[in-house]
């Protein structure tokens, strides 16, 4: 996979990733992947969600050690 930007948002809490997610996409080009780090649970939820209402593609997430990651394709 190839990671177009990342962006680190670990120690933020809801909804500071998802309103930082939302502005990283917004510089990047159609089909370009955003890799997203946070250490906010809820951010499971919130960026699956988000990325599925707003026309782009969660590609994959894992989990290590309490830090998320992310990778959402701009559609």
């Amino acid at each position: 996979m190839n990671i177009d930007k990342t962006l680190d948002v670990k120690g933020l809490a809801c909804p500071m990733p998802l309103v930082q997610t939302k502005k990283a996409i917004g510089e990047l080009e159609a089909n370009q992947v955003l890799e997203v780090v946070t250490t906010d649970a809820g951010a499971k939820a919130d960026l699956a969600a988000w990325s599925k209402s707003s026309g782009h593609e969660l590609l994959d997430q894992k989990e290590d050690d309490g830090v998320f990651t992310f990778y959402i394709q701009k559609g």
